[in-house]
This record gives structure tokens, sequence and C-alpha cells, in this order.
């Protein structure tokens, strides 16, 4: 047979089997079958946003736990609150707040962030004590994977390092818990060419508060910081050593 009837014969199996659909997935028997299509492998899911679930945040503000209400002038919304901020309990507080990073709708998602971001202003060394009750709410809230909650969080924890005197050290060794999913998004920037991307303006561009984000933890994470850092995000060049 030469190559012309080959050719012919395998043109007319093609044509035989046309509408025939057989997929397989790779790496089984049927894939090394003639006219089987192997079927590409599953996404990973990595940037799949996950279901939160109720927070403990959103159960307490429903019954009306929290010593705030909305308050409206010309700057727009914030937060009023019916007692003073240095006087409450930040090992009961400030955990319930930082839970409440994972809501996305008004009013919940406005007075966790603008809570948190109140209560690290005014804590002090009230916030050192309670950075061991914060780690599993901002894990949480990362796992999202919500852009949204996750740009909200990141300029929480660049507020939280210099919130207080040794708070950035005391976060190191939560590091394996917090920094796995920067790792994840820390290269997802947009390429908009010559074009303007608006997201940085606004401080919405996750890769770029990440970086943000590591650079604040080298720089107030004293000496075991970057080793810490560059362990998890293998990627990230030291903003001191360069």
């Amino acid at each position: 047979v030469n190559d012309k009837e080959m050719a012919t014969l395998a043109q007319k199996t093609k044509e035989g089997t046309k509408g025939v659909s057989l997929k397989a997935p790779g790496f089984t028997m049927k894939s090394t079958m003639k006219n089987v299509e192997v079927m590409s492998p599953p996404k990973a899911g990595a940037f799949k946003e996950r279901p939160t679930g109720g927070t403990a945040f959103k159960k307490f503000y429903d019954r009306g736990d929290f010593p705030i209400a909305l308050e409206h002038d010309t700057k727009g919304n914030k937060i009023a609150w019916k007692v003073e901020i240095e006087k409450l309990d930040y090992h009961h507080y400030l955990p319930l707040f930082f839970d409440g990073l994972c809501e996305t709708e008004h009013p919940c998602e406005f007075f966790a962030r603008q809570g948190v971001h109140d209560m690290l202003e005014h804590g002090g060394s009230k916030v050192l004590p309670v950075i061991p009750q914060l780690i599993i709410p901002i894990k949480n809230a990362l796992n999202t994977r919500n852009p949204k909650v996750l740009c909200t969080t990141l300029k929480v924890l660049q507020h939280l390092v210099i919130s207080a005197d040794l708070v950035g050290e005391a976060l190191v060794p939560y590091y394996r818990q917090i920094l796995p999913i920067l790792n994840i998004y820390k290269q997802q920037n947009l390429n908009s060419g010559d074009g303007i991307d608006y997201s940085q303006q606004k401080r919405e561009n996750i890769g770029d508060l990440i970086q943000e984000t590591l650079e604040a933890f080298e720089i107030h994470g004293g000496e075991d910081a970057f080793i810490n850092i560059k362990y998890m995000v293998p990627t990230y060049e030291s903003c001191k050593l360069n």
C-alpha cells in the first residue's frame, strides 16, 4: 500500500467516525485508543471564590451587641462609637471585627472594615496581646479568594504592622498561615500596555497591594522576617537588602 492509498484510507476512517465524540481522561488505557480525544485536566480552582458562610460578626451585629452606629457627614460615612474606643475590651471586640472582614454586603462590610481601622488607630499597646486571636479571622478572609475582601484584608494587614510596637515581629511565627494565599496572587497584575490602570489609583490592584504588604512585613518584622517571607513567597525580593 503506497502513501496515497494510506492517506485515502485515513481520510475514510476519519469521515466514518465524524460526529462520534469519544473522549477519555489522560493517562488511561482508553486514551491510547485510536480516534479518542484526550480531555484536558480540570482546573485546579486556585482563584475560585470560596463561600464564607455566616460570620460571628454578622450575628453580633444583627443582635445589636456592638456599641456602634452609622454617621453621615460631608466626607461620607463613618462609625459613631457609643463608647470611647480606648476603653473597649480588645480581646473581645478586635477578633470579632477582623472576623467581619469576610463580609461583602453593606452595612456589615463597612462596619467591619472601618471598625478595624478605628480600633487599630486607637489601640496602642492593647493590640499586641490580641495578635494570636486575629490569625484565624485573617486566614479566613484571605481564603475567600474574593478580590474585594483580599484588597480590604491586605490594607488592614499593612495598618496592623504599624499599629503598635513589636506587632510586626509578633506576626512572623504566623507567616505560614497568612502568606500562602499572597504567594498565589502575587503575580496577579493587569498588563494594560500603554493604557491607564485605574485600580492602582484606587489601591485595588491585588499584585501591588501584596508587594506593599510583604515589604511592610519585612520592614517591621525584625531580622527574621525576610528569610521567613522568602520561604513562603520564593519570588519576593528584599526591599532592605537591595
